[in-house]
């Protein structure tokens, strides 16, 4: 069903409770962590018997199994417990539900993903698991896994049909994974998506190679410090040591790693659950035990220049620590899964890679060394780092998907879309929180790529970007736009709830952020646009949350956060125009 535009949608939500957060604090209170059943048995019981009771609501039915992935609770005793569903003990693609609750368990609502009933046709399969496997295998261009029965609820009904995981994918960058699934009565190619999100598109890759542009990133070689840090005495090893590197794009930045011996070094970080930095060599890895691990004897790290292969994961580490310190200090999130582990990161992945990865099935961030012609060194930014590990955060919560992806790996729709917004906004918040003078914050992003038009995608004016073709304003054409593209929607929404518009400078860079209609837009404050989309993220976002939902999302966040007549929850709405 197509809807009408965003501004004609009703301004009221369903307020779930009468109670709101506390006004004062600029940030979102701390998520608690997902918990064991033992722990949150209490909360995810009452949510799963709420689910069923409230049935009409939910679409939880007969042979229906529920488990919990994720318990939030608000410092107004409210609780949010994420549940993905099985049905007749199948995987239900798209079925995944956020059920509401209040201070004492009772039932408030429910975000769901799939609005109909997840129960197929038929659970008899016409094709066999190796039909299938072969039909994966050939559209993915790869190797097939074993294929595994699920119930496809995503696309308006349910449908029985088979998961394939398939690697060395030959329609994927640097022969990564994809994940096909295929009509179990048909035989139909359901959906081919790949496992990593890649910073550069096919079809940026496409576009700049008809422009013939080649990014000249610009790296800054700061002096490298003297004498050996970290090298206190110590009883015994390993223990917590101050290093300091020299970084490509950050100049010299301080690290803390592993002092494994008197003079030995290992690049993980002990106070940050052991995030660690490894080198591929070169090597197609989604292993990262298989990483060679970076060791120094002086604990000073990198360059500089290329010419050293720890420089790039100087980087790497740095940018994935500041990262993990945003998240931690802003909302309280331990972890990109917020389970108290740490980060992962491989450097120097494949030959002539030209982009960086979030990749789900290592769980680690993946940098290639740029292809020598496009791209001529790694993609070890701050803002990659940020925007690629916040994917990791979207997997982990609202786990947003493309619709459809195209035979060149093009993504395309308005779940994607948000996702790739998320990731810029909370990408450029990255680079306010770590306010390095060698990179200094913007609402820019890839502005340090060395494009000739200064950056590769922006949040105040997305259509300024010429070379994806973003948008800024939601129309019937985003339902199938490709996702870097359709981004601009959200992040221009975020843009103008945070600082609103018009022109002005900030940080020494000049924005001129427009409206639909030419009216004026206020701000809120970064801090607390920030707050709204990430609890909008966590609490009210789905798999299939599109533009429309993120909107009735962020306002169901200020909401419980400001209150439903407060200037935030109005500030919300003009800003999705």
């Amino acid at each position: 069903m197509r809807r009408p535009h965003i501004r004609r949608v009703a301004i009221a939500v369903a307020v779930t409770t009468a109670a709101t957060l506390p006004m004062a604090p600029a940030f979102a209170a701390p998520d608690s962590p997902a918990r064991a059943a033992t722990s949150a048995s209490s909360p995810v019981e009452a949510a799963r018997a709420a689910a069923f009771a409230h049935a009409s609501a939910t679409g939880v039915g007969p042979g229906d199994t529920l488990r919990a992935t994720d318990v939030m609770t608000d410092p107004d005793g409210k609780q949010h417990v994420r549940f993905v569903r099985s049905h007749q003990g199948l995987p239900v693609l798209g079925g995944d539900l956020v059920v509401h609750l209040g201070k004492q368990s009772a039932y408030l609502g429910v975000t769901r993903a799939a609005d109909h009933a997840v129960k197929p046709a038929t659970t008899e399969a016409k094709l066999t698991p190796q039909q299938a496997e072969q039909k994966a295998a050939a559209a993915a261009q790869g190797d097939a896994g074993s294929a595994e029965l699920v119930v496809d609820a995503r696309d308006g009904a349910a449908a029985l049909a088979y998961q394939v995981r398939v690697t060395d994918s030959d329609t994927t960058e640097a022969g990564g994974s994809r994940t096909v699934v295929v009509d179990a009565q048909s035989g139909r190619i359901r959906s081919n998506t790949p496992d990593s999100d890649e910073f550069i598109s096919p079809h940026l890759e496409e576009t700049l190679r008809e422009k013939g542009e080649t990014a000249s990133p610009v790296t800054g070689v700061a002096t490298q410090p003297a004498g050996l840090l970290g090298a206190t005495t110590a009883a015994r090893y390993p223990v917590t040591a101050t290093g300091s590197g020299t970084s490509l794009f950050a100049g010299k930045v301080t690290l803390t790693t592993t002092r494994t011996a008197r003079t030995s070094f290992l690049l993980k970080d002990p106070t940050r659950w052991n995030t660690e930095t490894r080198d591929a060599k070169g090597a197609e890895l989604e292993a990262f035990s298989r990483g060679t691990k970076f060791t120094s004897t002086t604990n000073k790290w990198g360059t500089g220049t290329t010419a050293n292969r720890t420089t790039a994961a100087v980087d790497a580490q740095y940018g994935i620590t500041q990262t993990l310190d945003f998240y931690k200090k802003t909302f309280g999130r331990k972890g990109i899964k917020n389970n108290s582990t740490g980060a992962r990161a491989m450097v120097h992945f494949g030959r002539k890679v030209g982009n960086a990865f979030w990749d789900s099935t290592c769980g680690c961030m993946l940098y290639g060394d740029g292809d020598g012609a496009m791209f001529k060194k790694p993609l070890v930014v701050l803002d990659v780092t940020g925007h690629e590990l916040t994917h990791g955060v979207v997997d982990a919560t609202a786990a947003l998907e493309p619709t459809r992806v195209d035979a060149r790996g093009n993504q395309y729709g308005e779940p994607g879309a948000l996702n790739e917004s998320l990731a810029d906004i909370f990408g450029s918040n990255v680079e306010f929180s770590a306010n390095n003078p060698k990179n200094p914050p913007n609402y820019l992003m890839g502005e340090k790529l060395g494009l000739a038009q200064k950056f590769l995608r922006r949040l105040d004016h997305p259509s300024l970007d010429k070379l994806e073709g973003t948008i800024d304003y939601w129309s019937p054409a985003a339902y199938d736009t490709e996702v870097h593209a359709g981004s601009g929607v959200s992040s221009h929404a975020y843009y103008l709830l945070a600082e609103g518009s018009g022109r002005k400078t900030i940080g020494g860079v000049k924005y001129d952020s427009p409206t639909f209609d030419g009216s004026r837009a206020t701000g809120i404050g970064r801090a607390k646009a920030t707050a709204i989309f990430y609890r909008a993220l966590t609490r009210y976002m789905v798999s299939t949350t599109d533009f429309h939902d993120a909107r009735t999302a962020t306002l169901e966040a200020a909401a419980d956060m400001y209150g439903a007549t407060s200037a935030e929850y109005q500030a919300v709405d003009a800003a999705w125009g």
